[in-house]
């Protein structure tokens, strides 16, 4: 089994893989802090460099998979992106996974299941249908389950969770439900979100509107500050974390993200507040009345 990836940089990606290669030779077995290691070693090599990034491992012969001895390759896949990319990586089961800036997700390949996890940013799924072979994805504390379909995923900074549904439908919840009313499922066209360990109830969206990947943002009471986290993804100005007063308002409509301090100030004037800064660096200040 292998995954199909854009490759980082040459020297990078090479000595990554040799020493994951070697490690897994040497022990029979590629624990998961060895890969976490290996794949923190790797970014900080990136980082100097830029760029788009992915770490590829293909484990097989002689692998500890769940407890017992198994000649089943696993492949690891350890994705990437900087502020102001998106990249679209093809993976070897036919499914494919589109980032967007400022994110980071990891792949697990296996004979039986598959799975993603989502460390931050947002990330678009193309799931190929395997009734053999589930799809998961874990952003946070939630859980998304597929067989085949097409989902975005958006893990905001405070670990709350938005779900986009483009094809087909999924389970979404907590990854360790305390009750049943905890998972939703949700069918194409329509979203939800997971906030305090509960999702919440599905509603409707156009799924044949363009979406961030395409430079827009359709939004449901979301909250400031997860749209100054979303716009942070993109290659404008870095914009500060909105002061308490601020952050929790919610936001509903389209945006186009291309100009980011616009965008901030059109509802700034909505909703009583500035934006201050240069074409670097900005921030919201609220205006007096907003407050007391």
């Amino acid at each position: 089994m292998s995954v199909v990836t854009k490759p980082a940089p040459r020297g990078v990606a090479e000595a990554a893989l040799l020493e994951a290669l070697a490690t897994c030779a040497a022990s029979e077995r590629l624990s998961d802090a060895q890969v976490h290691a290996m794949r923190a070693k790797r970014r900080r090599k990136v980082g100097a460099s830029g760029g788009a990034a992915a770490l590829l491992l293909v484990v097989g012969a002689g692998m500890w998979v769940g407890g017992m001895a198994s000649t089943r390759p696993v492949a690891l896949a350890h994705l990437e992106t900087q502020r102001g990319e998106q990249r679209r990586f093809q993976l070897r089961d036919g499914s494919s996974v589109r980032l967007s800036g400022a994110t980071a997700v990891d792949i697990r390949l296996e004979a039986d299941a598959r799975s993603a996890v989502l460390r931050h940013g947002e990330a678009f799924f193309d799931i190929a249908h395997d009734p053999a072979r589930p799809f998961a994805v874990k952003a946070g504390k939630a859980d998304t389950r597929v067989l085949g379909t097409a989902f975005d995923v958006d893990l905001a900074p405070d670990g709350a969770v938005r779900l986009a549904v483009y094809r087909g439908r999924v389970r979404f919840g907590p990854s360790k439900p305390a009750r049943a009313g905890d998972s939703v499922i949700v069918p194409a066209g329509w979203r939800s979100h997971f906030r305090g360990g509960v999702a919440g109830l599905p509603s409707r969206f156009d799924a044949a509107q363009q979406d961030w990947r395409h430079g827009w943002l359709d939004t449901d009471a979301m909250r400031l500050g997860d749209m100054v986290a979303t716009l942070n993804r993109g290659s404008g100005p870095v914009i500060a974390t909105p002061p308490p007063q601020l952050a929790d308002l919610p936001l509903s409509g389209r945006f186009k993200l291309d100009q980011p301090r616009q965008l901030l100030e059109a509802v700034g004037d909505a909703y009583g507040f500035t934006v201050e800064g240069d074409s670097k660096r900005l921030r919201l200040q609220a205006h007096p009345a907003s407050q007391k």
